[in-house]
């Protein structure tokens, strides 16, 4: 499903004009500022490698947010080089450096879901890139650079291929305009020797020209019909015998591409090979990075042998051409894999390279200094990390969950850790995650009222009176399901889940449905409950368009007026002062009378909330939101606020040793400055309108 664009109001985009990006857009960073530091967990996603053969010991490395890395040891570690563009969801899926002038590079992008994307080249070994207009809005899948002509270029796109004959600055389509063949170009090859040939490997079987472009020839023989080429090499050696990866396996020609055989020993579970690489040294050596591992063969393709486990996702594959033993792989999910014996075993080379999607952060309230991150999309590779220093090395910490995605962490006034997954609640027990869902039996049924809604003024106003309701909900086998949410108010626990409201009044060991079946349906707004706000016996939750209180733990529940003017709820908090907090797509809202009444936080430039976190060491309200790189601290009492710019889209804000750690969408944790804890003043936003 589309993300819903948000537009700001004038006076906002005004007040953020020199802080916040254009919605869609890459940070900008108010004078200086710096980014704050993404410190891990380390791994994620890596997409494509680049290398020169003039300086093998420097290695580019794309990613899926639009960033790329480098390594200036082998691969061994790495650090953020640039990032392209103006969005943070450009795929980097071609890298190229240049074959005559290892200082210019080029990098072919697209966006997912969506049909976007473009070229972009540096001259100053990736520190800055520019644009190459000819090719902007392109959905670009595949480049790379002829070895006889290191001026021509082939881009393959969604509408077709690509060429330019004066390294990137000029572009223009050679396969037919709007031909019915020749588009969804996932895979391009160039003849070692000519230039002018060509392979085109598509959604669609491939293709190839002998004449630069003007005529095209389907290169289907032997290929199984409407297979989809991923990709294609050609033996720089003898450039009769090529290889191509389709979804229904691997082929080779020994005749320029005019006849394939499929191999055999890659069972067709491993079949979307996305990367096909031939060992520099000995060209009967070729690797097949599969979506279920990586495949070697020795001997031509006769024969293949998978060297890492099923569960790999492999994107790309370096061989080092001084030493073929040393391997990389960049993988979804477990970052770089390095080998040093020619792929028989591989271990994480991760360090500095984070593209984790944290979801839940949390500073244990126990121990100074360590923080645990929960990520999503990681599988068995991702679940809970934990950092003993500050986030300067973090160990996965996931023993138990079973490759479930964390979205929530938490801890009871005893120190214990609960984690909310994909599947459920989990405790943990100081050796591995075990399911906390045990289910009690049903609590005594809630009284729980009708919500009242806002009348515009000088409309009759109705009131609302409470509703007993008997029926108590049907409890589910298990405590299971998607959790959105935890908070604790002394030994009682409530978790929301995609099953609805539950509470546990002993320390998590066991839950109860927290709303009868009656009372959740006379609970306005749609969808799954996302929030919790705790604090002695008031608990507050919320849902996409409403929020219900109790003020006895949990027993009996009252709906809630939603505020004036607030279209989605994201984020409630509560504050020591008693005061109420809601955020959502409009701002930030506030209620002094426990709910009954709401006002607007107008004062604050803010839209699209995604948080609102009371940070007791700065005794002030932190504020996060989806469309900008700043974030705001609110003082309850005056509603004064100061601002500082991470440099990143964040949520999950937490003081760590006097700094501030957050989560961000693509990049893992990242940590404010030492140099920079004090925040600006929210006179220094105003300013920006004058």
């Amino acid at each position: 499903m589309g993300m819903m664009k948000l537009k700001c109001p004038r006076t906002l985009l005004l007040a953020l004009a020199a802080f916040l990006p254009a919605l869609g857009s890459a940070p900008v960073l108010a004078a200086n500022t710096t980014p704050w530091a993404p410190t891990g967990p380390d791994g994620g996603d890596a997409r494509r490698f680049a290398f020169s053969a003039r300086d093998p010991n420097r290695i580019y490395l794309g990613t899926t947010d639009s960033w790329i890395y480098v390594s200036s040891d082998q691969g061994s570690s790495w650090s953020r080089l640039a990032r392209l563009g103006t969005r943070d969801d450009l795929v980097v899926d071609g890298l190229v450096v240049d074959r005559s002038d290892p200082k210019t590079l080029y990098a072919a992008v697209w966006v997912m879901d969506h049909p976007d994307g473009g070229i972009y080249i540096s001259h100053d070994q990736g520190h800055t890139w520019s644009e190459a207009a000819d090719m902007h809005g392109q959905s670009v899948r595949a480049l790379t650079q002829a070895s006889s002509n290191p001026r021509v270029l082939i881009a393959g796109t969604l509408t077709g291929v690509y060429r330019s004959s004066d390294r990137g600055l000029h572009w223009q389509e050679i396969s037919p305009p709007g031909g019915a063949e020749i588009h969804e170009v996932e895979s391009i090859a160039i003849d070692p020797y000519d230039p002018e040939i060509i392979y085109a490997g598509t959604w669609h079987l491939p293709w190839k020209t002998n004449d630069g472009g003007a005529h095209w020839t389907n290169i289907r023989q032997g290929v199984i019909d409407d297979s989809d080429v991923f990709s294609m090499i050609v033996d720089p050696s003898r450039p009769s015998v090529m290889f191509l990866s389709a979804c229904s396996g691997i082929y080779k020609s020994d005749n320029f591409g005019y006849e394939f055989r499929k191999v055999q020993g890659i069972p067709s579970t491993a079949r979307r090979t996305r990367s096909l690489r031939m060992d520099p040294a000995e060209r009967n050596t070729v690797y097949a990075g599969t979506t279920e591992g990586l495949y070697r063969t020795q001997d031509g393709g006769e024969n293949w042998a998978r060297t890492t486990g099923p569960d790999v996702i492999v994107n790309d594959v370096y061989i080092d051409p001084r030493n073929p033993k040393h391997v990389l792989l960049a993988t979804d999910r477990s970052g770089v894999l390095a080998s040093e014996d020619g792929a028989a075993a591989f271990q994480d080379s991760n360090t500095g390279f984070s593209q984790r999607q944290v979801a839940a952060l949390l500073v244990d309230e126990k121990s100074s200094g360590t923080m645990y991150a929960g990520v999503i999309n990681d599988k068995t590779w991702g679940g809970v990390f934990v950092s003993n220093d500050l986030g300067s090395t973090w160990k996965q910490q996931s023993d138990g969950l079973h490759g479930g995605d964390v979205f929530v962490l938490a801890q009871s006034d005893d120190g214990t850790l609960l984690a909310g997954s994909s599947d459920g609640i989990f405790r943990w027990d100081g050796n591995s995650w075990v399911h906390a869902d045990a289910l009690a039996g049903q609590p005594d049924p809630p009284e729980f009222p009708p919500p009242v809604k806002t009348i515009p003024r000088g409309k009759n106003r109705r009131a609302a009176h409470p509703v007993p309701v008997a029926a108590r909900a049907e409890a589910p086998a298990q405590l299971r399901g998607r959790i959105t949410a935890l908070a604790s108010s002394g030994s009682t626990w409530f978790a929301a889940t995609s099953q609805g409201i539950f509470r546990s009044t002993d320390r998590g060991t066991s839950w109860t449905p927290a709303l009868t079946t009656d009372a959740a349906k006379a609970f306005t707004g749609a969808g799954d409950y996302l929030t919790i706000a705790a604090d002695g016996n008031r608990v507050f939750i919320g849902r996409r368009e409403g929020i219900a209180a109790s003020e006895d733990n949990g027993a009996t529940w009252q709906s809630l007026t939603f505020p004036a003017g607030l279209t989605v709820l994201a984020a409630l908090a509560l504050t020591p002062d008693g005061t109420l907090w809601a955020g959502g797509r409009e701002g930030v809202f506030y209620s002094q009378d426990h709910g009954s009444t709401w006002s607007a936080l107008r004062r604050l430039p803010v839209v699209a909330v995604n948080s609102l976190t009371w940070d007791a060491s700065l005794s002030r309200l932190i504020v996060t939101c989806n469309v900008g790189t700043v974030i705001y601290s609110v003082d309850p009492h005056d509603q004064s606020w100061t601002w500082w710019n991470t440099g990143w889209t964040v949520h999950s804000v937490a003081s760590l040793n006097g700094r501030l750690a957050a989560a961000s969408l693509y990049s893992g944790v990242v940590l404010q400055p030492a140099a920079e804890t004090t925040a600006r003043t929210g006179e220094a936003v105003q300013d920006a309108r004058r």
